[in-house]
């Protein structure tokens, strides 16, 4: 696929002006083009944002308008309150399966994420709780695939659907939490050609029981008549002993509601003991399947799923400092929300090596080039001024911190 079918500008392009009837004095293009050109850079604001447009001024007007000059901060944020967040994910999702039927996806992972600092006291002294998203990452691929906002987490029932409605799944293997635990979730990831790997807890209460009563008779009987597999990890590090014990048994029988789960072929208990100096713990975590998988491929769905928390949600909190933000427009908020994601995916894709995510960003602010090689998606240069630096996809990068599920 060319470079120009991947470019950002193309599935933006239809973006429409939400100032239509009030009128405009900056294009909505170099708005955008900016705003993510200096998320990307290191602003964590508004403000920034202007004074990133400001300090590149004359690197910007190499292939931006820029007609009435930079845009000020309030200018900022009044056309992204403006912008129905909606409109704006269309053309995000339009671009991701771009780079989606590029790269090639195998997982995808779904999780929620507050915005702490959108917080706040109405008018009347009532609290107004954080903007909620719903966010669908693909790990392997370091590709943010789309975000859906609800008011609040317990809605991420309904925003999931809508979420991997506008998701091409064929072929993907998608992991949920408990939270995302619904027949109706895992019918719909099999209608539209994906398979589903989900958590499984105490909100499904027959299931939770089933699946728990499946593998106590399994052990008592020595799996006899059951088609099975286990296997075990161990990792040592810092005075700590991790063992998982990965055990899959196939077709389950005594499942109530099996009938419920549409394409469930298989159940897996995860069994993580720890010991840690004299501290001994084990947990046990439960899952449902609709694919069948071999040995270590389990490992990497199971384990994979926290790569959203790990390379997304950490680095969107610590590295773009996305809970100090204070943006209290609804609309603002999410599509801020965005400009980070979008610039997290751009960074992770571009050259860097192993410089941390925080070095990406400031080498970005630094140097002009790196900037434009990693906008080369957005913003192709003109074909007389020779060809569009390459993007290579991203190779194994270490992740920027570390959880254990």
């Amino acid at each position: 696929m060319s470079q120009a079918k991947l470019s950002i500008v193309e599935h933006f392009s239809e973006l429409e002006d939400p100032r239509r009837e009030h009128g405009t004095f900056h294009d909505l293009t170099d708005i955008v083009v900016i705003a993510l050109a200096a998320v990307i850079a290191g602003a964590d604001s508004w403000t920034q944002i202007e004074a990133f447009g400001i300090a590149k001024r004359k690197w910007l007007k190499g292939f931006l308008e820029l007609e009435h000059g930079i845009p000020s901060h309030d200018t900022f944020q009044r056309v992204f309150s403006l912008l129905e967040p909606g409109a704006f994910e269309e053309c995000f999702v339009a671009w991701m399966n771009a780079c989606s039927d590029a790269c090639g996806l195998q997982r995808i992972h779904i999780d929620g994420k507050t915005l702490r600092g959108s917080r706040h006291k109405d008018d009347n002294g009532e609290l107004v709780p954080g903007l909620h998203l719903v966010s669908a990452w693909a790990g392997a691929n370091h590709l943010t695939l789309g975000q859906v906002v609800t008011d609040q987490k317990s809605n991420e029932i309904t925003a999931i659907p809508a979420l991997l409605k506008v998701l091409d799944l064929a072929g993907c293997i998608v992991t949920i939490d408990a939270m995302g635990c619904q027949r109706e979730i895992a019918s719909q990831v099999i209608d539209e050609g994906g398979d589903y790997v989900l958590s499984v807890k105490d909100n499904q209460p027959k299931l939770f029981e089933d699946v728990q009563k499946v593998f106590k008779e399994a052990r008592q009987t020595g799996f006899k008549g059951m088609r099975f597999e286990t296997f075990t990890t161990k990792q040592e590090g810092r005075g700590r002993v991790e063992t998982r014990t990965y055990t899959v048994i196939f077709d389950p029988p005594g499942l109530r509601t099996k009938k419920r789960w549409k394409g469930l072929k298989a159940v897996i208990l995860v069994s993580r003991e720890r010991i840690d100096g004299d501290k001994y713990s084990l947990e046990n975590h439960y899952y449902i399947s609709s694919v069948e998988l071999e040995g270590p491929s389990w490992e990497e769905v199971i384990r994979g799923h926290w790569s959203i928390e790990n390379n997304l949600h950490w680095v969107l909190d610590v590295i773009f400092k996305e809970d100090d933000n204070r943006t209290r427009d609804p609309n603002a908020a999410a599509n801020f929300a965005l400009l980070r994601k979008i610039a997290l995916s751009l960074l992770k894709r571009g050259p860097g090596g192993k410089r941390s995510m925080t070095c990406r960003r400031k080498f970005a602010g630094w140097s002009d080039d790196a900037l434009e090689e990693l906008l080369a998606f957005l913003c192709p240069k003109p074909a007389d001024s020779g060809p569009v630096p390459q993007v290579e996809p991203p190779g194994p990068q270490p992740p920027e911190h570390t959880l254990s599920p």
